[in-house]
């Protein structure tokens, strides 16, 4: 039985969605040992591991199916994968998508839980619902974006492929549905919010009117909203302008920024995900180092000097597809 891309796209966004749900399921259960009236030792002793686990195992597990989804869109657009290596799902997880650990962004919804308590003056079981919600929000969003990310560095990899169609899933925000279908280059990032759970669709060539679900007319849809839902998504003012006739798009504003480091000369987003002396990047490059000649077959005196690029930078910093490529494999995406 062969199946339509458009499928295929829409049984990926399901299976993300199912593992996202799980890892955050995960976390919820570990958040039931954090004792509010120890916020502190009780994180230090079994929560913060517990959710750091989590989150990374979703993480990984979002990232392992990139290269399997890219290659059934292109059979199911009877073309030949052409990957120029595999995904490594550890390098797309252990770390938050701004660089930093995830402990340190887990540890967020406890210093939530401990601001309810002690500046709102909320009770315990409020206090705690209140810091599971923000951990909600960050553990769906790391988890999707690992997804995400992986499958850009799958798409980047895969030279049949020319670029890809963002897929929308209403409901969506406004920065999301100003978005829907629109199509990108190869090495264009993709750009998300907290809690977004758009996807990409591969494609061989730049086709319009594709005709997957996240092709649809912006217009008619906000059309279709009331007007409570059309202030909702698109604030009163905004849609009331929509309403009056501006371009939809002109009224919504879908960037965000990003964790950058100076290195080559310029800015440039990085992070230090496997740069310590533990991670595998650190030891990758260190052996690079051995190989070369720069420092004994011991190891000793090995210092990392090479921020570890991000691969939204690395798409932007490469100056062919083969370059891509190669950086993606240098900097520990790709095996």
């Amino acid at each position: 039985m062969t199946f339509a891309a458009e499928e295929v796209a829409l049984a990926y966004y399901v299976r993300q969605q199912r593992i996202v749900r799980r890892a955050a399921d995960q976390a919820q259960r570990v958040w039931r040992l954090l004792d509010p009236r120890y916020l502190a030792s009780s994180w230090q002793y079994g929560v913060s591991a517990g959710l750091v686990g989590a989150i990374s195992r979703g993480q990984g597990e979002a990232a392992a199916h990139s290269d399997a989804y890219v290659a059934a869109v292109l059979a199911a657009d009877g073309l030949d994968s052409q990957p120029g290596g595999k995904i490594d799902p550890l390098g797309f997880a252990g770390v938050a998508a701004d660089g930093r650990p995830l402990k340190s962004l887990a540890y967020e919804s406890v210093l939530e839980t401990k601001w309810l308590l002690e500046e709102v003056g909320q009770s315990e079981v409020d206090a705690m619902v209140g810091g599971l919600e923000k951990l909600l929000r960050a553990v769906a969003t790391e988890v999707a974006d690992a997804g995400r990310t992986a499958t850009g560095a799958s798409i980047a990899g895969n030279r049949t492929i020319n670029g890809y169609i963002r897929v929308v899933n209403p409901p969506a925000c406004a920065r999301c549905l100003i978005l829907a279908g629109k199509e990108y280059g190869w090495n264009t990032g993709f750009q998300r919010h907290p809690k977004c759970d758009c996807i990409h669709v591969p494609a061989k060539l730049i086709k319009r009117g594709r005709g997957h679900p996240g092709v649809f007319d912006v217009k008619s849809y906000f059309g279709s909203l009331s007007a409570a839902e059309q202030n909702r998504i698109f604030t009163n003012a905004g849609a009331q302008a929509i309403r009056d006739g501006a371009s939809i798009s002109s009224v919504v504003n879908a960037r965000r920024g990003m964790y950058t480091a100076n290195a080559y000369g310029r800015s440039v987003q990085a992070t230090r995900d496997s740069a310590t002396r533990r991670g595998a990047w650190f030891r990758q490059e260190r052996q690079r180092a051995i190989q070369r000649g720069l420092v004994p077959r011991s190891g000793q005196g090995f210092r990392l000097m090479t921020p570890r690029l991000r691969p939204e930078e690395i798409y932007r910093l490469a100056g062919s597809r083969s370059e891509a490529i190669a950086m993606l494999h240098r900097f520990g995406y790709m095996t």
